[in-house]
């Protein structure tokens, strides 16, 4: 494939997971399937002489819990509208089963909800304080790792697939190098022996390509942010504060050196626990 067509790769190349989404939506309104969202959270809010309300996502730091949640139910969509089962035996679940209790096969052949995609996802963001710039990154491996391996995510390998995609992003944007031992710490049923495998054969089928570039990551958020639209997540607002308006002017300062731009995201990004967010009763339950 042309570099041109690689959405992980080129800007302008549409996104996969937002094209298999948009399958699903022919003659009906996805505000149908949407999650329910607390009506205060929909409450518009308006900007004073005295206060300014911005979006707590924003290309910088992306909100935690609608970017998670977002790239579950990209995931889902990859699944849902997979085109065949092309696989690998790295990421095969059956062969390499993530969990200590022993599954019932038939669940390895129907395709998970968005719900339980974002409860494999969650523990792991939450163990390593993740931030949504990880999981717009995840998404970006993800995407590669289709079409660079000719694969496609289904019920059997979508958790491998995720697992390594966030192992992959946890380093290559953390400052301080998150140990595959401790992955192990969260996934009880993996050892480090496997993991160290699983990364080493995913790094092979990415073509040792991890870099990200400043336009295909906003590519990848903004689409992000269409998805949640789509599927009714809210859109947060909050006052703008002393310390946020100093973080998003020193990091303007930056990005107009496109060299520095990504050591701005890096520096002042938030570090947002799913427990303690006040719109937390937004999750997938």
């Amino acid at each position: 494939m042309d570099l041109e067509q690689i959405p992980s790769d080129h800007p302008s190349a549409s996104t996969i997971f937002l094209k298999k989404s948009r399958m699903d939506v022919r003659g009906k309104t996805m505000k149908n399937n949407s999650y329910h969202v607390s009506p205060d959270l929909l409450r518009e809010k308006h900007s004073s002489c005295s206060t300014i309300f911005l979006d707590e996502s924003t290309l910088s730091e992306p909100s935690v819990i609608i970017t998670v949640q977002s790239l579950a139910i990209a995931i889902y969509y990859h699944i849902k509208n997979r085109d065949s089962n092309k696989t690998k035996d790295i990421i095969e679940e059956y062969l390499y089963p993530s969990y200590t209790e022993e599954m019932d096969p038939e669940e390895y052949y129907h395709n998970p909800d968005p719900e339980s995609i974002y409860s494999f996802i969650r523990p792991l963001f939450n163990a390593f304080c993740l931030t949504g710039q990880f999981a717009i990154t995840t998404l970006v491996y993800l995407e590669r790792l289709v079409i660079y391996a000719r694969i496609d995510i289904g019920p059997t390998n979508w958790k491998r697939v995720v697992l390594g995609a966030i192992l992959l992003a946890s380093k290559y944007l953390h400052d301080l190098i998150v140990q595959n031992v401790f992955f192990c710490r969260v996934m009880k049923n993996i050892t480090l022996k496997d993991l160290n495998e699983l990364e080493r054969q995913y790094i092979y089928l990415l073509q040792f390509n991890l870099y990200v570039s400043a336009s295909v990551y906003a590519k990848y958020y903004f689409d992000l942010q269409t998805l949640a639209g789509d599927h009714g997540l809210p859109i947060v607002f909050a006052p703008l504060r002393k310390e946020r308006a100093q973080k998003l002017e020193a990091i303007s300062r930056y990005c107009e050196n496109p060299n520095l731009c990504r050591v701005a995201i890096k520096k002042f990004s938030s570090c947002d626990n799913f427990t303690d967010m006040q719109h937390a009763n937004a999750i997938l339950s």
